[in-house]
C-alpha cells in the first residue's frame, strides 16, 4: 500500500496557505446537501461539529456521556500552547515547531506540526470571543505560563481548569448549532461499527446505552473523535470509559492504525495507593512551573520530606538538566523518576513516589499568589491524599496518560479509508513518540475549528450528493447483524471472571512489559500471553444483565474484547521499532547517560499496521519522515 500523506511542497511557512487555496471548494448553498457524522464531543469533536453546521453541513454528533461537555478534555487542567509571544520572550511560530518536533523526538511529519503552530495562534483569539476566561495580567493581557519542552512562556491557561473552560466554550458553540437544528445530538449512544462500502466510509452502527436499540447512520464523511487508548494500560490518568474501540472497529475495516505503541507518561500523577484503584489522578504540569522535584540523598529516608534539610536533597532534574531543569518534557521527567525509585531513592510506602515541593515558591510569591494560579489543583491534592501541600509536598510519579498513537491520517486529517476523517488524539498526526505539555488541547481545536472544516470540503466537492447510500443497504444490515451477534455472544458466555478482573490482568502485564521501559524479552512475552488471555476472555468472561437497558458491565465488555486484540498490536509495533524515542524506551537502545538513543537510518519512519484478521500477523507500512527544517539531532535538554 502506497501511503501518501499529500504534505504539499514548498516553503513550511506557506504551505496549509497553499493547500487551502488549491483545494476544491463545495458551494455554500450544496453544503446543507451533505450529511456528515462526528463521533465525540471533545475538544476535536465539539469544535468540528459545530463549525461544519455552522458552515452549512448538516451534522450528527454522537457521543456515550449523558451530556456532551462531560467528554474527558473536561479534565485538561495546566494550559493550551500558542505562538503569540504575549511575554516577549523569543517565541515565534516557528520555534513552536522547532520545540514539538524536537519534543516528539523527531517522528512527527513537519508539514502537519508547522500547520499545528501556525493556526494556535487563532484559535486563543477563538476562544477568547467565545468568552472562555483565561488568566489575565493586572493591566488585562491574556497571562502565560510555562511547560515542559519550552523555554518560553506561550501557554494560556484558566487556572487548573483550562479544558473545562475550553469544552465549554466549544460546547456552547454547538448548542447553538443544535438549538438551530443544524447538529442533530445523540448522547448515551456508542459507535459499534463503522460501515464501508465501495472502499468508502459511508456510515456507522450504534448502540443506544439506554434502550440497547441498535441502529444504522448514513453520512457522507465520517469523523472521528474518539479520543486516545490509554485505558489499555487498565490503570491511567484517563476517564474510566476512554476506550479503543471506535478506532478499532475502523482499524478492522480497513483504515491503518499507526504508532501504536507511542504512549506517553505523564510525569505529575498521584501514585498508586492499593490494588482497588481503578485509576489514576493527574496533577497537571502546570504544577512544575514553581514547584521543585526532588528526592532524599539518603536511599530509604523516612523522614518528613519538611525534617529533610536542603543539604539531603537530591533536585535531580536541575542536576541533570541544567538549562530547563524541572521543564524537562515529559518522557524525560518520568524516566528520571522511575531511576531515583528504582535506585532505591523513592518516597512513600512503596518507595514508588517522589516529591513536588511548593515551598521556595510560597516563600518567595507567598501563598495567596501560589492559590491563585494553582488552587484547585491543591484543594484536589488535599482531598485525594489528606495532605496539604502548602505544608508538606506533593507525592508524585508516572502515569499513563496521553497516545500519540492513533489511525492513520495524510495532511487532509483523511485516513486511508476515503470518507473516513480522525481528529483529536484519535489520530497520530502531530505529536511524535512525546507530546509537549498544553499541546493536547492546542490540537483538537486546531483540527476541529481551522484544519477539518477545509479538508472534508475537498473530499465532499469530489464525492457530490448523487453518491448517497441507504441504511437499507445490505452494508448497513451486515453491520447491524454484526454488532448484535457480538453482544449476544458476550451475555451469552457466562463464565467465572468479571470483565475488570481481565482487563486488570491485561494492563498490568502492558504496563509492566510496555511502560516506561520496554525490552525484547519482556515484550516478546506479553505478544505471546495476550492470545490466550483472549481465548480465555471470549471462554470465561462474565457479563451481567442483558441487551435491551442500560447495561455497563456490557459496554466494558465490548471495550475490553477490543483492547484484549489492540493491545497485541501495541506489542509487536513496540517490539518492531528497535530504537528508543521520547515515550518509547528500548532498554537496549540507549546513551551512556541513559537518554533515549535513536536510530535514524533504519526508523524515521511512522509505522502503519493494516489489519489482516484476528491471530494473524499484521502487514506493516512505512511512511518516510522528511526533515527539511528541523535537522536530525540527538535530544539535549541539559
Amino acid at each position: 500500500m502506497n501511503l501518501d500523506s499529500k504534505s504539499p511542497s514548498g516553503p513550511v511557512e506557506q504551505r496549509w496557505d497553499k493547500h487551502k487555496f488549491d483545494l476544491k471548494l463545495v458551494n455554500p448553498a450544496n453544503k446543507r446537501k451533505f450529511d456528515i457524522i462526528v463521533v465525540g464531543t471533545g475538544l476535536a469533536g465539539a469544535s468540528a461539529a459545530a463549525s461544519l453546521a455552522e458552515m452549512g453541513y448538516k451534522v450528527k454528533n454522537f457521543c456515550f456521556q449523558d451530556s456532551p461537555r462531560r467528554a474527558h478534555s473536561i479534565a485538561a487542567q495546566g494550559g493550551i500552547n500558542a505562538a503569540k509571544n504575549y511575554p516577549n520572550d523569543g517565541d515565534s511560530v516557528y520555534r513552536l515547531f522547532y520545540d514539538t518536533v524536537k519534543g516528539g523526538d523527531f517522528r512527527s511529519r513537519e508539514s502537519n506540526v508547522y500547520r499545528l503552530a501556525q493556526v494556535s495562534v487563532n484559535i486563543i483569539d477563538q476562544c477568547v470571543a467565545q468568552g472562555v476566561p483565561f488568566a489575565r495580567e493586572y493591566g488585562g493581557m491574556l497571562d502565560n505560563r510555562s511547560f515542559g519542552g519550552a523555554q518560553v512562556s506561550r501557554t494560556f491557561y484558566a487556572r487548573g481548569q483550562t479544558g473545562q473552560q475550553l469544552l465549554l466554550g466549544a460546547y456552547q458553540a454547538l448548542s447553538r448549532q443544535i438549538g438551530l437544528g443544524h447538529v442533530d445530538m445523540y448522547p448515551r449512544t456508542e459507535m459499534l461499527e463503522l460501515v464501508v462500502k465501495d472502499g468508502r466510509a459511508c456510515g456507522i452502527v450504534v448502540r443506544n446505552l439506554v434502550t440497547g436499540a441498535v441502529s444504522s447512520h448514513y453520512g457522507d464523511a465520517v469523523v472521528l473523535a474518539t479520543g486516545g487508548y490509554g485505558n489499555a494500560f487498565y490503570l491511567s490518568t484517563n476517564a474510566m470509559n476512554c476506550n479503543v474501540t471506535a478506532a478499532w472497529r475502523a482499524h478492522k475495516k480497513g483504515a491503518l492504525f499507526a504508532n501504536p505503541c507511542f504512549t506517553q507518561i505523564h510525569p505529575t500523577c498521584i501514585p498508586v495507593s492499593g490494588d482497588y484503584q481503578s485509576k489514576l489522578t493527574l496533577m497537571s504540569e502546570s504544577l512544575r512551573n514553581d514547584g521543585r522535584v526532588w528526592v532524599p540523598k539518603q536511599k530509604g529516608d523516612s523522614r518528613r520530606p519538611v525534617d529533610i534539610p536542603e543539604g539531603e536533597r537530591d533536585y535531580y532534574l536541575e542536576r541533570k538538566y541544567p538549562s530547563f531543569g524541572n521543564l524537562v518534557p515529559r518522557d524525560i521527567a518520568s524516566r528520571s523518576a522511575k531511576e531515583a525509585c528504582d535506585n532505591g531513592f523513592g518516597v512513600g510506602a512503596t518507595g514508588l513516589g517522589v516529591y513536588l515541593d511548593f515551598a521556595d515558591a510560597i516563600n518567595r510569591l507567598g501563598e495567596k499568589a501560589v492559590s491563585d494560579r494553582y488552587g484547585n489543583l491543591f484543594q484536589m491534592y488535599e482531598r485525594i491524599t489528606g495532605d496539604d501541600p502548602y505544608k508538606t509536598p506533593m507525592m508524585i510519579y508516572p502515569a499513563i496518560h496521553y497516545t500519540m498513537g492513533g489511525l492513520w491520517v495524510d495532511y487532509n486529517l483523511m485516513s486511508n479509508l476515503p470518507g473516513l476523517f480522525v481528529v483529536g488524539e484519535a489520530n497520530f498526526s502531530d505529536h511524535g513518540a512525546n507530546r509537549l505539555g498544553a499541546s493536547a488541547l492546542m490540537q483538537g481545536l486546531a483540527d476541529g475549528y481551522f484544519v477539518l472544516p477545509y479538508t472534508i470540503g475537498g473530499y465532499l466537492a469530489d464525492l457530490g450528493w448523487s453518491a448517497k447510500i441507504s441504511t437499507d443497504d445490505a452494508e448497513f444490515k451486515k453491520a447491524e447483524e454484526d454488532v448484535s451477534e457480538r453482544t449476544k455472544k458476550l451475555l451469552g458466555i457466562q463464565g467465572d471472571r468479571s470483565v475488570d478482573s481481565f482487563h486488570k490482568e491485561l494492563g498490568k502485564l502492558t504496563w509492566e512489559k510496555c511502560g516506561m521501559a520496554r525490552d525484547k524479552d519482556g515484550l516478546t512475552e506479553m505478544k505471546n500471553k495476550i492470545p490466550g488471555m483472549r481465548e480465555e476472555y471470549w471462554r470465561n468472561v462474565r457479563v451481567l444483565g442483558s441487551t435491551g437497558n442500560v447495561n455497563q458491565d456490557l459496554e466494558k465488555a465490548g471495550r475490553v474484547a477490543d483492547f484484549m486484540e489492540f493491545n497485541e498490536l501495541m506489542a509487536l509495533d513496540a517490539l518492531e521499532r528497535e530504537e528508543s524515542c521520547g515515550g518509547h524506551f528500548r532498554l537496549e537502545h540507549q546513551t551512556e547517560a541513559g537518554e533515549a538513543l535513536r536510530r535514524d537510518d533504519k526508523f524515521t519512519h511512522v509505522s502503519a499496521w493494516e489489519f489482516t484478521g484476528v491471530g494473524n500477523a499484521p502487514r506493516l507500512h512505512k511512511e518516510e519522515l522528511d526533515f527539511e527544517y528541523v535537522k536530525l539531532a540527538q535530544r539535549s535538554y541539559k
